[in-house]
């Protein structure tokens, strides 16, 4: 530890002690949590919370001091409601302390002044912090400072159903070596359309339901985009970047997609319930997703062999300039500037103590996340469990992370505009590029790098 990370842990325990001292005289003291994306499996966003509070309510009792932390938690489970919900709180002063969102939500509300720089609050050189992955450190930060601390991650695979594997062909050393040919580039996203198509015409899955990506706008479309060799920010001058090519081949793979059949031109906007049923129950070819939805199949949906029925890997490349990829989204903890800095100190102790690797592994191995720590590995619930294990090890290596810059929503709601019109034949795919183009170039300028 260097002299002045000394000096900054010395500083934030001082005011840690001085701030619960106060609070423990006002006995009662109240701490909001919001969490976005929150369901039966991932309650734990708000419940580690509680967790730590508990565990601060009996370090305060030994010390002879009188502390009573109410959290109080809110949840939503779709991601449009929370986020005007915290929009719609920070323009009424009304935001609560702890806001669990995902990481792209940092360089916006960073800006809009709704956060406080988390790194003001915390010693991320101490326990439990220290041993939290580095790269969700970066992800976690924007501008130079650190905003959030990651309460959790992810990767989003592609899923092959066994069974309609083998009745096209493959066997089981097939299937068993089907990830390591999408690592290598060997099996492609065309690879993938033919295969989808073969299972079609074989008659184990309804046409249209060859390919079954997600039916709605999200993180994973980006990863189509990487597969096809885009990238997000220009290495020379740090700007974002659209790169037309990749964007007008990953256009042209859901048309192709669409003319083969394996998709229907109408399937943008299928409901959730209705994707779930067909995956989970093996009404489905291939399709993709992220590593928690193994948990919901399971808790929601019935699925009771998830490895007997199913095989995942890296989304394939798209070509020889793309490469397989997944992109992870980690969730993180978020100071709002609601309340005084004494309630800022005492959320920013909550979500250190929640981020402890015991209890941050009840979240991940429950809801089917990873781990954002190097120690989780030595917790048995999560080093026990074949899929957490085995998606932090083959899948979590090669994660891409999207930019935190505020203006990337400019262009992913572009981008995703564009896919549609593609998609559902309602322009060309150069047309539908151009017009990508011509939007981000009105609203955003020189201020990103469109090649």
């Amino acid at each position: 530890m260097t002299v002045s990370s000394l000096i900054k842990s010395a500083a934030l325990a001082a005011t840690l002690l001085a701030s619960t001292a106060v609070l423990a005289s006002a006995k009662d003291v109240t701490i909001s949590v919001w969490a976005g994306g929150t369901g039966p499996t991932n309650d734990y966003r708000v419940e580690a919370i509680k967790m730590a509070a508990e565990i601060l309510e009996r370090e305060a009792k030994i010390r002879g001091e009188d502390l009573n932390i109410t959290v109080e938690g809110q949840t939503w489970t779709t991601w449009d409601d929370f986020k005007q919900a915290v929009t719609l709180a920070a323009e009424s002063n009304t935001a609560p302390n702890i806001i669990v969102s995902g990481h792209e939500d940092i360089g916006t509300w960073s800006q809009s002044g709704l956060l406080r720089p988390i790194e003001d609050y915390v010693d991320f050189d101490a326990w439990p912090l220290n041993q939290l992955y580095p790269n969700l450190i970066d992800v976690s930060s924007f501008d130079g400072r650190i905003w959030g601390i990651p309460q959790d991650a992810e990767a989003r695979p592609f899923f092959f159903s066994r069974s309609h594997l083998k009745a096209i062909g493959y066997s089981d050393a097939d299937i068993d070596a089907l990830p390591a040919k999408v690592e290598s580039g060997e099996y492609t996203l065309y690879s993938l359309l033919d295969d989808a198509k073969k299972m079609q015409d074989a008659k184990v899955v309804e046409p249209g339901k060859g390919f079954m990506p997600r039916p709605s706008n999200g993180t994973d479309y980006w990863q189509f985009y990487l597969s096809f060799g885009g990238e997000f920010t220009d290495a020379e001058s740090g700007k974002l970047i659209l790169d037309k090519q990749a964007l007008t081949e990953m256009y042209q793979f859901f048309v192709d997609a669409v003319e083969k059949g394996v998709v229907p031109a109408t399937y943008l906007g299928m409901t959730w319930d209705s994707w779930h049923d067909a995956v989970a129950h093996d009404k489905a070819g291939i399709w993709h997703g992220g590593t928690w939805h193994k948990a919901e199949w399971e808790a929601k949906w019935g699925l009771n062999d998830f490895f007997g029925q199913i095989q995942y890997s890296l989304i394939p490349a798209g070509n020889e300039k793309g490469r397989a990829n997944t992109i992870t989204h980690p969730l993180v903890y978020l100071l709002s500037t609601a309340g005084t800095d004494e309630d800022a100190t005492l959320a920013a102790e909550l979500i250190t103590i929640a981020s402890e690797p015991r209890i941050n592994t009840l979240h991940a191995v429950k809801s089917g996340h990873l781990a954002v720590g190097s120690a989780q590995a030595d917790i048995p619930l999560y080093a026990n469990d074949r899929w957490t294990t085995a998606a932090t090890e083959q899948l979590l290596p090669h994660a891409t992370a999207l930019p935190n810059d505020p203006d990337f929503g400019v262009i992913w709601k572009a981008m995703y505009r564009g896919l549609e019109s593609a998609w559902t034949k309602t322009s060309s795919v150069a047309d539908a590029v151009n017009s990508v183009e011509s939007e981000i170039n009105a609203s955003l300028g020189n201020k990103v790098v469109i090649r």
